[in-house]
């Protein structure tokens, strides 16, 4: 195929042969290439999979036959473009929901190649599954309606405790007072924990994501992590930490990893039940960190899904659904591995593993 211009979209000749030589059998996308009367003249190998029709069946066959389209009407989508075919103006159909014979969606987009004469020799269509744009897009639905939540709930405490001390300033006390600061403090804490979890997200998802690394107490942050959950309320004997052998060096961005453990703690305390030991075994290759609770644990069947983006399973506990999959990126970036196993107690256990070494090791 001869691209032209700088879309790169196809002028002149269509290299059929191009496609049976398997040229773009690496395009994720089916692509066909369709005679002025409907007949199939070649196939990738997307194309086979995505119609599940044999290239040898294929080739030769009626595309309206073998692969039928229709439009949200229940109008056959060749049909309908028969007068756009002959049409000497119109060079290329934008992307395009179809529904096929199954009730499965297809994304459609064709190019019609035309002599200089403006006649129509080929239609180019490349197409693909739908479904998995369909499941992304409620995904993202479902992620800003949780967002809209998250924050909509500290943002009205926030709103209501300073409306209220601002119209009646004088008639609280010192003691008053301070509690409702230290109500918007917290709920603006909230906030910026969630603004954080996302610009995280975008990080990873980009490979933006930057390490300051220097050397890190792993079982300091532990414990300030357990005296934050206890200031905030939590009793003091809920927690345990528990350190087996000598720990290395390990270079590691200290605010990346107070993340990574306070997040996996947040999640015990959410998800689970009882006491959260928290165990740091060192060796010379670096070091593991177990988190246990007590709670039902996370079956075999999903303990690969809960480091998904978006992931929150049948939890009444509320979040992002964002947690898990920022450990994962934090955890992998330092050059480490994080899992979900089964506790001792019967509970999940979290465990990640960091390296050790100077920061040079990982350049």
């Amino acid at each position: 195929m001869r691209p032209v211009g700088r879309t790169g979209e196809w002028n002149g000749m269509v290299n059929v042969e191009a496609l049976t030589d398997g040229l773009v059998d690496l395009l994720p996308d089916a692509v066909l290439v369709i005679s002025p009367d409907g007949t199939i003249e070649a196939a990738n190998t997307a194309a086979t999979v995505l119609l599940d029709v044999a290239r040898d069946a294929l080739v030769g066959a009626q595309f309206g036959e073998v692969f039928p389209l229709v439009d949200e009407a229940g109008r056959s989508w060749w049909s309908c473009e028969r007068r756009a075919r002959r049409m000497r103006s119109i060079v290329r159909v934008p992307e395009r929901r179809l529904t096929r014979a199954d009730g499965v969606q297809i994304l459609l987009t064709a190019r019609y190649v035309r002599d200089a004469d403006g006649d129509l020799e080929r239609v180019v269509l490349v197409l693909r599954d739908g479904s998995a744009r369909d499941r992304l897009e409620r995904r993202l639905s479902d992620l800003v309606s949780t967002v809209a939540h998250e924050l909509r709930a500290p943002l009205t405490s926030v709103k209501g405790f300073s409306a209220t001390m601002l119209a009646r300033w004088d008639r609280f006390t010192d003691e008053q007072k301070r509690q409702m600061l230290e109500w918007i403090n917290n709920d603006a804490d909230r906030v910026t924990r969630l603004i954080v979890e996302l610009l995280d997200v975008s990080r990873i998802d980009s490979g933006r994501l930057e390490l300051r690394r220097q050397i890190v107490d792993l079982p300091g942050v532990v414990r300030r992590a357990f005296a934050g959950r206890v200031a905030g309320g939590e009793p003091a004997d809920r927690f345990e930490l528990v350190v087996n052998g000598t720990l290395p060096a390990l270079w590691l961005d200290p605010d990346k990893t107070e993340q990574v453990v306070a997040n996996l703690i947040e999640n015990a305390l959410r998800h689970g039940a009882g006491r959260v030991t928290v165990t740091i075994t060192g060796d010379r290759a670096g070091a593991s960190v177990d988190i246990d609770d007590e709670g039902l644990g996370v079956p075999e069947a999903i303990a690969d899904q809960v480091f998904s983006k978006y992931y929150r399973g049948r939890s009444r506990h509320g979040g992002t659904g964002l947690g898990l999959y920022i450990v994962r990126g934090l955890v992998e970036a330092h050059g480490g591995t994080v899992a979900v196993l089964r506790a001792p107690g019967g509970g999940a256990r979290f465990r990640f593993r960091l390296p050790a070494g100077a920061p040079t090791y990982w350049g």
